[in-house]
């Protein structure tokens, strides 16, 4: 490769809304698509980088499975690449696994031209599993995700919402408390006041743990894929929305974060914010990055460490072909 290219690698532009936009050519995934095998009966599905996760979704619900991981899907036009690259999770995290969890092997061109197969199709198979965990998040500066193997669940049987009208406190004292109980949970989620706990499993066990949290509310069936999504309400604001990382039983206090969205019993929060109101106190391994509408210049995370980044970039792409600019 030469020495002075660069490209920038691009599925559906699902994200596009994330900055800085790479340096470079562009090159496309989008042709590079389809389902290449899938297991249902060892739970393992393996596809090329630019399927759409809709494309996923309708193949494993044939079988009445789902991905372990429930990345967003973005109107529909999220991949499984950029699903990777980017990193996010929904609701169901803190039960269901995130991406990296579900992650079980890659294959990818690094910046040596070379290609590269870390990982498996297989649960049991552990080699390579750290490096191909290396990818998720990486926003594609570390190579091109040609393709990747994802841990399978089957379909829950039944599922229902309980729903209690609570103050932000109140709501991140619940939602500890229901990381240490013996329910069927598969997300939660506090906003306007409210905080909904998805319960997911079989019906009697559903059932019981429903009559003990209580279901106050009807819940839209579409509810979770909309917040998953970002087709929410909440987030359909014109301010600077920021996502904060927080260690478990953190919160934002301040009352300049009014406006919030919480996920993941507490450790992932939603946030409008200047960029004077962003610079928040951190602790050790908590982060904020600005999501949406935020000012150009502004998209370094706060309180990250990159001086690892700069050593994994430094082994697969020495010559920064790959998203060049981009912030990881």
């Amino acid at each position: 490769m030469e020495r002075d290219l660069a490209v920038s690698i691009e599925g559906e532009a699902s994200k596009a809304f994330l900055g800085p936009r790479a340096d470079g050519e562009l090159l496309s995934t989008r042709g590079h698509t389809g389902i290449i095998e899938y297991r249902p009966d060892e739970l393992v599905v393996t596809a090329r980088a630019g399927t759409l996760l809709s494309e996923l979704d309708a193949a494993l619900g044939a079988e009445n499975q789902m991905l372990a991981c429930d990345p967003p899907r973005f109107g529909g036009k999220g991949t499984l690449g950029g699903a990777i690259a980017a990193g996010f999770s929904g609701p169901a995290r803190p039960w269901q696994g995130s991406v990296r969890d579900g992650l079980l092997g890659v294959e990818l061109v690094n910046g040596h031209g070379e290609r590269m197969q870390f990982g498996g199709q297989v649960m049991k198979n552990v080699a390579g599993y750290d490096v191909s965990r290396l990818m998720v998040g990486a926003r594609g500066t570390l190579g091109l995700i040609l393709s990747a193997s994802l841990r399978v669940l089957p379909r829950p049987e039944y599922t229902r919402t309980a729903v209690a009208a609570v103050d932000r406190v109140e709501a991140c004292s619940r939602s500890l408390n229901l990381l240490h109980k013996p329910f069927p949970i598969s997300g939660s989620c506090y906003v306007d006041n409210h905080l909904y706990v998805r319960l997911s499993g079989n019906e009697a066990a559903v059932e019981d743990a429903s009559e003990t949290l209580g279901a106050d509310l009807e819940v839209e069936e579409s509810f979770w894929g909309q917040v998953r999504d970002h087709e929410h309400p909440f987030f359909q604001g014109n301010r600077p929305l920021w996502r904060v990382s927080l260690a478990r039983g953190s919160s934002l206090h301040s009352e300049n974060y009014q406006e919030q969205l919480v996920e993941w019993a507490g450790a992932q929060v939603w946030a409008y914010m200047d960029e004077a109101q962003s610079m928040i106190e951190l602790g050790e391994g908590e982060y904020a990055m600005p999501f949406r509408n935020a000012a150009v210049g502004s998209s370094k995370p706060i309180g990250t460490e990159d001086k690892y980044v700069r050593r994994l970039k430094a082994a697969f792409d020495p010559q920064d072909i790959f998203n060049r600019g981009m912030v990881v």
